[in-house]
């Protein structure tokens, strides 16, 4: 028998963690050999998976919460589950998924169903990568048709703006001079000034 590891996974710094920490604490996976990263489930180009991955040694057991804190790709779920008990040769065990521990079933029949199952699992767990994507997108479209702004808060226009951007238009003053006379960067006078425009 190997070590022992365990492997967290959460998409954004404001998310919790602790279901994941207390289900490999009750696993009793040292708390040295636990790994976790705060970033998206789309790939593999994680730097504590990475570190774990070249950690992991024949015969080591790793435990993960679920199949989507492994990932929320599938091709890629598929080809890491691969690398780990083909190439790396180490148990896994996911704690949600009693079907999906490696250290039994390793018959034809056992492999088969546990086979089964990860592709169904990871099938799912990119789906729903798919759905949230889809979800949001619905979210901001909707927020926008209801009149949201996204994006810093737009600075009002100086009290002086039309009537020098006007001295810009006719030629009386440079861009640079104007844009200093406005209190603003240079960039933003022109763009301002465009949009001035048009909506006249």
């Amino acid at each position: 028998m190997g070590n022992v590891y365990g492997y967290m996974r959460v998409s954004t710094k404001e998310q919790n963690e602790d279901r994941q920490v207390r289900a490999l604490h009750e696993a009793q996976v040292p708390e040295k050999n636990i790994y976790m990263d705060k970033q998206s489930g789309k790939d593999f180009n994680r730097p504590r998976y990475q570190q774990l991955l070249n950690k992991l040694k024949s015969d080591d057991l790793l435990y993960i919460k679920s199949i989507d804190r492994l990932g929320r790709n599938y091709e890629e779920i598929l080809e890491q589950w691969r690398i780990l008990t083909k190439d790396k040769k180490i148990d896994i065990v996911v704690l949600d998924m009693p079907l999906l521990d490696t250290r039994r079933g390793k018959d034809l029949l056992g492999t088969f169903l546990s086979d089964i199952v990860l592709q169904v699992l990871s099938f799912v767990a990119e789906n729903e990568r798919k759905n949230i994507k889809e979800r949001q997108k619905e979210g901001i479209e909707a927020a926008k048709l209801r009149g949201v702004q996204f994006g810093r808060p737009q600075k009002p226009l100086p009290e002086n703006f039309m009537q020098i951007s006007n001295r810009w238009l006719l030629g009386e003053i440079r861009g640079s001079e104007a844009a200093k006379m406005c209190g603003m960067p240079v960039s933003s006078f022109y763009r301002k000034a465009a949009r001035s425009r048009k909506g006249k």
